[in-house]
This record gives structure tokens, C-alpha cells and sequence, in this order.
């Protein structure tokens, strides 16, 4: 790919993140970042809802420095499945209309603390892109299986123990996210030769516990496989899904909430499944090479 001529051209990609209290995820992606950049060859920065530093404004100020009368802008939300954040709030953060009404606050009228009302305005004179979320494509299989075979690499039991696996997302007040995932586990499913299931962290069902117990309960599993659909750790990775495991006691986890919680509403079930068995827990998707081919094929769709 000849990189100069790709940042010679006046369009440059924001790669839309929550933000997070912890600094797993600001590394995560960082990598992101700077394996897209290096195999896309597009001038490309970060740009936070919330929490993190740059906001999604600071990083249109970036790019506005960094590339030549830049007059457009690809903001890719590194989001799994649409959702409350992808559909209305970062549109308004980047000063799109929203995709549809908030049923958090149907008026439109944020309280003054809201991250949305004291969030900088977007000073650009281009044309700003929103582009969708990822979605459950087959390349994310891929790093599904990976992850797998990883977590199995580690385990203690030999290849005879009776096996599970439990996918686990997020969940969302919309409906968006239980269709993601409910595709991209029927997809898994089609190839997947041990007993499986998936759950979600919150605001839909089947919870976590309650897939866990499930599929423990109707196949006699000795060692279950978690694996979370994430795309960088956080406080769900690292803290919810661990407790629900039993990897955390009630003081760490009350612990971490009482000092990163900010507001979120943890409306989960955390109590600890009971389960005997070996239990694997890998990695989230992170910076994944198969990751930044799918983020870059979205974006080359656009240019």
C-alpha cells in the first residue's frame, strides 16, 4: 500500500471507544490505533464518549492539525452491535442527529451533569460519516475459535474432559445487542461440536448465571469455557464476569465498583454460579490482527 499517498488525501478515520475508568482499555486501544494506522495508511485517532482523554471533539481538533484541509471524517464506532451509544449517543456527540429517540430521555433535554451536556462541541466544516457498529460478521468466529483453543492450551484436565463453552456480551436496553448476539452464537454454534451457550452481562436475558447453570445442569460438564465478546477489558471483563466465576470475593469486587462504579447502573445478576468444574476464562478480542482487518474493511468500503 503506498501510505503517503493514502494521508496525502483529506479524509482521516476516528475510531469512536466508551472510555474507561481503567487503563486496560486506553491501552488496547492504543494498539488498535497504531495497527490501523500502520496497515490502512489513513491519518486515524481515538475519540472517547467519555471518561477518556481525547473526547471525540479533541480528536477532530487532532486531525484538523494533522491532516491538510481535511474536509472529511469517518468516525467508526469499535463498538460490537448497535446500541443506546452507537444510535443516538455518539451521533449527537459528533453533531449528527440521532438515529432514534432516547428512551433514557425522550425530550432530548440531558440533565446538566450529563456526559452529553457537558461534552465540547464538534468545530468541523467538513462532512462527518458515522459508520455502523461491527456486527456479528464471520471474521469474529475467528477470533472466537482463537481464543478458545488458547484458554483450552492452559487448561489442567486432558482432551477428555466433557466440555462447554458460554459466549458472553454486554446486553442492551435496545434490542440491538440480543440480535448480535443471538446471530453470531447461531453462526458458532453450526461448528461447534461440545455443548454451548451465551449470556448477557445486563438489561436482557439469559443472564450469565442463569446460561451457566443451564448448560452445567443438562450436559454434566467438567470444565466450561468463558469466553467474553468483548472488545477490551474493563470493569465487566475484569471484575463482573470474574465474581459471577467465583475468580472474585464479595470485598474485591464491591471494592472496585465503590472506586470506578461513576454511576453505572450494575443491574446484573452477580451472584457466583455454583460449578465444580475447571472453569477457562481468556482473553477479550482486543488488538487482534483479524480485529483491524475487519475495522479496515469497513472503512475502505467509504473511501
Amino acid at each position: 500500500m503506498d501510505t503517503n499517498s493514502r494521508l496525502s488525501n483529506n479524509t482521516a478515520v476516528i475510531l469512536v471507544s466508551h472510555g474507561s475508568t481503567l487503563p486496560y482499555a486506553e491501552k488496547v486501544f492504543g494498539e488498535i490505533k497504531e495497527k490501523f494506522i500502520k496497515k490502512s495508511g489513513l491519518a486515524t485517532e481515538i475519540g472517547y464518549m467519555k471518561v477518556s482523554e481525547p473526547a471525540i471533539a479533541g480528536a477532530v481538533e487532532i486531525l484538523k492539525d494533522e491532516v491538510d484541509d481535511l474536509n472529511k471524517i469517518l468516525a467508526l464506532p469499535v463498538f460490537l452491535a448497535p446500541g443506546i451509544h452507537t444510535n443516538i449517543d455518539i451521533p449527537q456527540l459528533l453533531g449528527l442527529d440521532p438515529l432514534e429517540e432516547d428512551p433514557r430521555c425522550p425530550d432530548g433535554n440531558y440533565p446538566d451533569e450529563h456526559y452529553l451536556s457537558i461534552a465540547d462541541d464538534v468545530d468541523f466544516d467538513g462532512d462527518i460519516e458515522l459508520l455502523g457498529s461491527i456486527g456479528p460478521c464471520d471474521e469474529l468466529l475467528d477470533i472466537i475459535d482463537k481464543r478458545i483453543k488458547e484458554a483450552l492450551a492452559e487448561s489442567k484436565l486432558d482432551d477428555s474432559a466433557k466440555t462447554g463453552i458460554l459466549l458472553v456480551t454486554h446486553g442492551s436496553r435496545l434490542n440491538y445487542n440480543k440480535e448480535f448476539a443471538t446471530e453470531l452464537y447461531n453462526k458458532f454454534e453450526k461448528n461447534c461440536d461440545v455443548p454451548s451457550s451465551f449470556g448477557f452481562m445486563e438489561l436482557c436475558g439469559p443472564s450469565i448465571p442463569e446460561s451457566i447453570d443451564k448448560l452445567v445442569d443438562e450436559n454434566d460438564l467438567e470444565r466450561l469455557v468463558v469466553v467474553p465478546v468483548f472488545i477490551a477489558p474493563g470493569m465487566h471483563t475484569t471484575h463482573d464476569i470474574p465474581h459471577i466465576l467465583g475468580f472474585l470475593d464479595d470485598h474485591e469486587h464491591e471494592h472496585h465498583h465503590h472506586d470506578h462504579g461513576h454511576g453505572h447502573d450494575h443491574t446484573h445478576d452477580l451472584t457466583p454460579v455454583d460449578f465444580d468444574g475447571e472453569i477457562l476464562y481468556p482473553e477479550p478480542i482486543k488488538a487482534d490482527d483479524i480485529l483491524i482487518d475487519i475495522l479496515i474493511d469497513m472503512v475502505n468500503k467509504k473511501l
